[in-house]
């Protein structure tokens, strides 16, 4: 399920006329490299994502000539000097309303007879296809825009933004939380900000708790998601594309970079930080004010900035 407006019938040739490809066909979508297949667009920038683009189905891969030969003999190279740069340009034309955050200009005040089982409180907007579970209660001033859907038994305070999301059963969003909304992503070139559309959703799972005025934005091409059973506290910032595992607790004002991926049954301590694309392993500990620039291994406990593994940490501050 997508929440953007998607242009029909692009074919490659036309979105890449220099190409002059024997076969020409229509794009279907433009996924990530582990989840694209036939006719589907992906993209490669990154030696770190080699193992994923040995192993695409995609039909055809943005990339730079350096990286072309990881990616699979049988599949259409499209070379350029910005993979980002061309991405986003791919992007703007195949969804067009997804790189600025419109208004939802079908909200109305939610109808009775439609959601008989779910409590509202004053002032709350719905858009068009929404879709509430039963027992489900709404707190006042919230907005939750067309598409959403949210399952049986959850807890939606007050003042509650969610858009381009899916909200599993029994979820709790607390106070002033901020749901699917667009990503940082700008790409800056000649005195200019190209803006990156987002096509991606967020996605949480069952039993979550998310407190007060919490930021979660959707992904760009792939999702944001939040697994089983996972709290956070108030302030907590979670960029787009970032993957956050079952039974973790993440404390008051940790931020999580773009594609930053978090393991199963993770700690994370108040005003810690996490870089983008890096992978956190399962049962790993973050003390409070880390700065976490390194992947981590399972079952680390880590401290500092830069983090470094708690005995170096506590032997070089004892010296």
């Amino acid at each position: 399920m997508s929440f953007f407006f998607k242009k029909k019938n692009q074919k490659i040739n036309k979105i890449f006329p220099s190409l002059k490809l024997n076969k020409d066909y229509f794009i279907k979508s433009i996924k990530p490299l582990h989840l694209a297949t036939q006719n589907d667009l992906t993209f490669f920038d990154s030696l770190k994502y080699k193992n994923l683009a040995n192993k695409t189905k995609a039909s055809a891969c943005i990339t730079t000539s350096n990286l072309e030969n990881f990616l699979p003999m049988n599949i259409d190279k499209i070379i350029v000097k910005n993979v980002l740069l061309d991405l986003a340009r791919v992007l703007k034309l195949i969804y067009p309303s997804a790189d600025v955050d419109y208004p939802d200009l079908s909200l109305k005040k939610p109808l009775k007879n439609k959601y008989k089982t779910v409590k509202f409180g004053n002032n709350v907007l719905v858009g068009k296809k929404v879709i509430i579970g039963k027992n489900t209660i709404i707190g006042s001033n919230t907005i939750i825009e067309q598409g959403v859907k949210i399952g049986d038994n959850c807890i939606i305070g007050s003042g509650v933004i969610i858009k381009n999301s899916l909200i599993g059963n029994r979820v709790m969003l607390q106070d002033n939380c901020k749901i699917g909304q667009k990503g940082f992503g700008f790409i800056p070139i000649k005195g200019q900000n190209i803006k990156f559309p987002h096509i991606g959703r967020v996605i949480i799972e069952d039993d979550v708790e998310i407190a007060s005025s919490c930021t979660i934005d959707r992904g760009s091409v792939d999702d944001t998601s939040i697994g089983k059973n996972t709290y956070l506290d108030n302030q907590v910032h979670i960029a787009h594309n970032v993957k956050i595992g079952s039974d973790c607790m993440i404390a008051g004002q940790v931020g999580f970079a773009g594609s930053a991926t978090i393991g199963n049954n993770v700690s994370i301590g108040g005003q810690a930080g996490v870089s983008g694309h890096l992978k956190i392993g399962n049962n790993v500990r973050i003390g409070g004010g880390s700065g976490v620039i390194k992947d981590v291994a399972d079952n680390q406990i880590l401290m500092g900035y830069p983090a470094t593994h708690l005995k170096n940490f506590l032997k070089k501050n004892n010296e």
